[in-house]
């Protein structure tokens, strides 16, 4: 794949440094937006040169380096409400004539809500259930009307749950927190698979196009912990009722195992032409129990 020249990652976290790695890999110059000192010094350890601002305060916002850059727009949006005004003070710190070359925008499988047994493909229609999901699907709208305005290509990844090194429920697993005994369908994908997605999506991805990311495997919560209680040594955390679970679970994870989605990764593998590392659940704890 041809290299990305210049790359501005919004919001860069543990999928943000993969994913500058591979950028850099191809010779291309990574600048991160970061708020504290500590973030600052720990990119610049690894190479990333960065540049201090708060999507809270727009006024912090002047002079990004924007002009011609692929965007990376991984920052989450701030709790409560059902928007995200920190995608709002992004796009409107982008003066006339420093447009982007692409903004790649990383959101959640979430915006569809529940769909039960049924199959999700980007042609389904967003229902988000939650406030946390409705703030995702504003900041996508957003964008997209941005771009279309602006004539910036926007894309949309909508992302399920991210897996892999350095992400496991290992506090959850060691303090013993429950699961659902009959849990709904949730889709992951591997953390250093997401990053090559996120590139792929700079290079090949159109204006407007939306992308489910997973590795196409649906499974339950339960059988998450379950691996990854086999994998790093732990035990298996007991299950409980859903009845149960609504007096010892936190309403974040009651949220997860509410809704049930099984998603179709076949546009994100085609259009994109992702070969994934690790194309089922089995094939990332047979890595991790070798490495963690």
């Amino acid at each position: 794949m041809a290299g990305l020249q210049k790359v501005l990652i919004i919001g860069c976290g543990d999928i943000g440094r993969r994913l500058a790695g591979l950028v850099q890999a191809q010779n291309g110059r990574v600048i991160a937006l970061v708020r504290s000192d500590a973030r600052r010094d720990t990119l610049q350890e690894i190479g990333i040169q960065t540049l201090q601002g708060n999507l809270d305060e727009p006024s912090s916002l002047a002079d990004l380096p924007t002009n011609d850059a692929v965007i990376f727009y991984f920052a989450p949006p701030p709790g409560g409400g059902f928007t995200d005004p920190r995608v709002r003070a992004f796009c409107a710190a982008v003066p006339a004539g420093a447009e982007p070359a692409k903004i790649v925008y990383m959101s959640t499988s979430g915006v569809y809500g529940d769909c039960g047994d049924r199959q999700v493909t980007e042609e389904t229609p967003p229902n988000p259930q939650t406030a946390r999901a409705k703030r995702r699907l504003d900041a996508e709208t957003t964008f997209l009307e941005w771009g279309r305005e602006r004539n910036v290509p926007v894309v949309i990844l909508r992302v399920t749950g991210i897996y892999g090194p350095g992400r496991f429920p290992v506090t959850q697993l060691a303090s013993g927190q429950p699961v659902l005994r009959e849990a709904p369908l949730t889709n992951r994908i591997h953390a250093d698979d997401l990053a090559r997605v996120c590139l792929a999506a700079a290079e090949k991805g159109e204006a407007g196009e939306i992308f489910n990311v997973s590795d196409g495997h649906p499974g339950t919560m339960t059988e998450y912990f379950n691996a990854v209680a086999d994998a790093l040594g732990y035990p298996r955390p007991r299950q409980v009722t859903m009845e149960e679970a609504r007096e010892v679970m936190s309403p974040l994870m009651l949220s997860y195992v509410s809704e049930s989605r099984r998603m179709d990764n076949s546009k994100m593998l085609t259009r994109l032409g992702i070969k994934l590392l690790y194309p089922t659940l089995a094939d990332g704890m047979r890595k991790s129990s070798k490495t963690d």
